[in-house]
């Protein structure tokens, strides 16, 4: 049984505990409560868990508590790497500046803003700046940033900015910054991409990992859909009429197949938002403030547009096409059942998806085969019944032949005699069976 942890047993600041209640925080999370301790001691740290842990306060609640407020310096820095993902951390930062009784600044420096006027305010430096690695490059470069009074910096999904082909500014931010800063990267997987960065900037770092609840059955459901040549929009259309999610995200490999996909949809009468890294930004910020006033129950979405975006409620994720790897399917059903809710994951398989469908199982992750005919939910034979049942043959066989009496002497028709003989000993070995399993 685990022992109920309160913030109040860690080292922290009257005020910060102040801002811990008034944001509703009963208890830490698993994440909270390895990180807070560690980074307090100003350790650096590399932090590996999914989204919807408490990962985002894990580190804003040591950083806010260790802000000098006499000081007029940039003192903290947080680089996200995306737009989104920068403005949904400031708004986090927003919160605890709104609910301190000490006066501290923040700013958020991106892009797609005025350049010349947040120049301007930098004049000023605040003691918190959020940003993108691009932007807060130019401005260390430009002047407008003193890299050198930064004493923690937090890089958040990490791992996404290999896959953006970011991590190049982010290590010329770094580079430019005092050796001993406290440096913290969060990140839900480590790809090797990202090694040799990590060897070089992080000395003697804690490794904290959380093993995620995505995997746990009493909290998400894994169900799988064979596809059989049917359309993925086809079936979620039926799967619609039998669920009623308050979100659901329908993912796909790539962008082409999203606007594919919700054309179709729209085209059954399901009004659906789409999010892909092909929109134009005016375009996606229209998408993305739709979502988040809950336009749309479906959103039909790539990886890497829904990569460190956060939208509240999804009930349920759809596998309309199945990753390429184990890890991306962990991302993409952690999307849902977070923070303790329930949540339900439907994947459409083919035949090229068995081998995944393995390695998922091999993690962990229990399967129910199910499908959809005439407006019900039906349990169908397991993805590998076919694999498993030439397996049990194979055994048998092998077994029948070991019982096969070895002739010394060799007549004519011996091979055949030999064949017929297995063939008999196998009969009574999956009668045998069949007993026994009746027994049972």
């Amino acid at each position: 049984m685990n022992m109920k942890r309160y913030f109040q047993s860690y080292d922290l600041k009257p005020n910060t505990l102040e801002v811990i209640e008034q944001l509703g925080f009963k208890h830490p999370t698993e994440i909270q409560h390895r990180v807070i301790p560690q980074a307090l001691k100003k350790k650096n740290m590399i932090g590996q868990s999914q989204t919807g842990t408490g990962k985002t306060h894990a580190y804003l609640i040591p950083m806010f508590n260790q802000i000098d407020f006499e000081l007029n310096d940039v003192q903290k820095l947080i680089i996200a790497p995306t737009r989104e993902l920068a403005m949904q951390i400031f708004e986090e930062v927003k919160k605890v500046s709104d609910l301190s009784n000490e006066q501290w600044t923040a700013k958020l420096v991106i892009g797609g803003t005025d350049k010349q006027r947040l120049k301007q305010k930098l004049q000023n430096p605040p003691h918190i700046i959020v940003g993108t690695p691009g932007r807060v490059l130019d401005f260390i470069e430009e002047g407008a940033i003193n890299p050198s009074t930064v004493n923690s910096v937090v890089i958040d999904e990490a791992d996404l900015l290999i896959d953006l082909g970011l991590i190049d500014e982010v290590d010329q931010v770094l580079y430019r910054m005092h050796e001993d800063v406290q440096t913290m990267i969060y990140s839900a997987t480590i790809p090797k991409g990202l090694q040799p960065f990590l060897k070089k900037y992080l000395t003697a770092p804690e490794h904290i990992q959380i093993d995620e609840n995505v995997l746990s059955p009493e909290q998400l459901e894994h169900r799988l859909i064979p596809l059989r040549h049917r359309a993925p929009a086809e079936i979620i259309v039926e799967a619609s009429k039998l669920i009623n999610p308050y979100i659901a995200l329908v993912f796909v490999n790539k962008k082409e197949h999203a606007d594919e996909l919700a054309k179709q949809l729209l085209d059954r009468g399901i009004e659906v938002g789409v999010i892909h890294g092909g929109l134009k930004p005016r375009e996606r910020k229209r998408v993305l403030k739709e979502l988040r006033s809950l336009r749309y129950q479906y959103i039909v979405a790539t990886d890497l547009a829904a990569r460190g975006l956060d939208i509240p409620g999804v009930s349920h994720v759809f596998n309309a096409e199945m990753p390429f790897d184990v890890d991306t399917y962990i991302h993409r059903v952690g999307r849902t059942a977070r923070a303790g809710l329930e949540g339900t994951a439907v994947s459409f398989y083919q035949e090229e998806d068995l081998d995944l469908i393995e390695s998922l199982e091999d993690r962990g992750i229990e399967f129910l085969n199910y499908d959809i005919k005439k407006g019900e939910w039906v349990e169908v034979k397991k993805w590998n019944e076919r694999k498993q049942r030439q397996k049990k043959e194979n055994e048998l066989e092998s077994e029948a032949w070991k019982k096969v009496k070895k002739r010394k002497k060799v007549k004519p028709g011996y091979k055949k005699k030999m064949k017929n003989e297995k063939e008999q000993i196998k009969k009574q070995l999956k009668k045998d069976q069949y007993k026994k399993g009746k027994r049972r």
